[in-house]
């Protein structure tokens, strides 16, 4: 009997044997297959995104200086007028009769003058004489003095009732295109410290600009001269081109996040672009053409530290200072590798089966692809990650999905 369990005991453990050797012994033959990109030619940009909208380069707005119904409207929508042109009437009854007055009144401070003249000369004859007492004389020049001043004061008035009769006439500050027209005919408008804007005439619409919100954190990075390209959703399709002209200082609040405007130029030969459409701007703050780059994520990737310590190709040395970086790396609690010098860092370039670390000097970084130098060329292919068995997975892909699932060997 006993004898009998000594021998069922060496089967199940021959048994036992096999099944460790096929599911996990089996299983260390599998390769390691690494996700990879290419290091490839192209251009790294950096950009500061923007929202904005678009203006007229100049513009004016057209008030009133006196109030008044608008009598007549000459001008309308997309007029282009001329400097001096007439574009609205306001009624000028009122100041009609207010001229009115005020020349009568003139003139009767200009007879005035006259009769006080009059008595002044007949007074001063008769003081020479010593006929007269000084205190008429002095009596009849201070009311012809006051005659005088009278005459100056109608003259004024004169003039202010011209002048208020002449604004009834409004007219056109600049030469343009009218933008804007915010009045009727019959429509009253009030002069006051703030004037009504009747209309708004743009200089030429052949130059347009774009007042961009550019972010607080970005704007450091903005300065005059650098170009910018922008879309705007009525013409999706094309790009245009423009350049920073100014960067203002007042703060703006848009959703709680300051923003400074940026002022870009841009030619509209056209005549495309037209104030108000909301401009999605790129303002390019640096830019490297044509050189060698890699997408960036690759500096964050490190092989497990099982790959370093089984490699046999890798030098013992190679294999120490990546194995003493990743504890460190650990201890710091990253994933990537700690340098002192931000320009410096390491590529896994793969060579057959397996990868290399290779030092090269980072450049220019757009967020999405680095500029680097270093010993490595065009088409060389850089792990980025890893992948399971591409086999495991071929045959995982293939099931049917309406087929139970079943546990895989680890």
């Amino acid at each position: 009997m006993k004898k009998k369990i000594i021998i069922i005991g060496a089967v199940l453990a021959i048994i036992g044997a096999a099944i460790y050797y096929f599911y996990y012994s089996g299983n260390k033959t599998n390769e390691i297959y690494w996700r990879t990109a290419a290091a490839e030619k192209g251009d790294v940009t950096v950009l500061v995104t923007a929202t904005g909208s678009m203006a007229a380069d100049t513009s004016v707005d057209v008030g009133v200086q006196v109030s008044g119904i608008i009598a007549k409207i000459k001008v309308d929508f997309n007029d282009k007028v001329k400097k001096g042109q007439v574009i609205a009437v306001l009624d000028t009854t009122l100041y009609n009769a207010s001229k009115v007055d005020a020349s009568a009144a003139l003139h009767r401070a200009e007879i005035a003058v006259e009769q006080a003249k009059r008595e002044y000369d007949r007074t001063n004859k008769l003081f020479e004489n010593k006929v007269a007492a000084q205190a008429d004389y002095d009596l009849a020049l201070t009311n012809y003095q006051t005659s005088q001043g009278s005459l100056v004061s109608a003259q004024a008035q004169l003039n202010r009732a011209l002048i208020n009769l002449r604004y009834c006439t409004i007219l056109a500050p600049i030469s343009g295109v009218v933008i804007a027209r915010n009045v009727q005919v019959g429509n009253m408008v009030i002069a006051s410290f703030n004037s009504p804007v009747l209309f708004t005439i743009a200089y030429d619409l052949k130059k347009m600009q774009v007042q961009a919100n550019v972010d607080e954190a970005d704007i450091g990075q903005v300065e005059k001269g650098q170009l910018a390209k922008f879309t705007v959703g009525a013409y999706p399709k094309d790009i245009f081109t423009g350049i920073v002209t100014q960067i203002r200082r007042q703060p703006l609040m848009v959703q709680n996040v300051v923003n400074y405007i940026v002022i870009i130029e841009v030619e509209n030969p056209d005549l495309k672009l037209i104030p108000g459409l909301t401009a999605n701007s790129n303002i390019f703050i640096q830019e490297r053409k044509n050189v060698l780059k890699i997408p960036t994520n690759a500096f964050s990737f490190t092989p497990p530290v099982e790959y370093l310590q089984e490699n046999k190709l890798l030098p013992d040395s190679v294999k120490k200072f990546w194995l003493q970086k990743l504890r460190q790396a650990s201890e710091l609690k990253k994933q990537q590798i700690v340098e002192n010098d931000v320009t410096v860092g390491y590529l896994w370039i793969k060579n057959g089966k397996d990868i290399f670390p290779v030092k090269i000097t980072k450049g220019l970084n757009d967020g999405s692809f680095t500029e680097i130098e270093g010993d490595i060329r065009e088409g060389d292919e850089t792990a980025i990650g890893i992948n399971h068995s591409s086999a495991a997975k071929d045959a995982q892909n293939s099931k049917s999905p309406f087929l139970p699932k079943f546990p895989t060997r680890k």
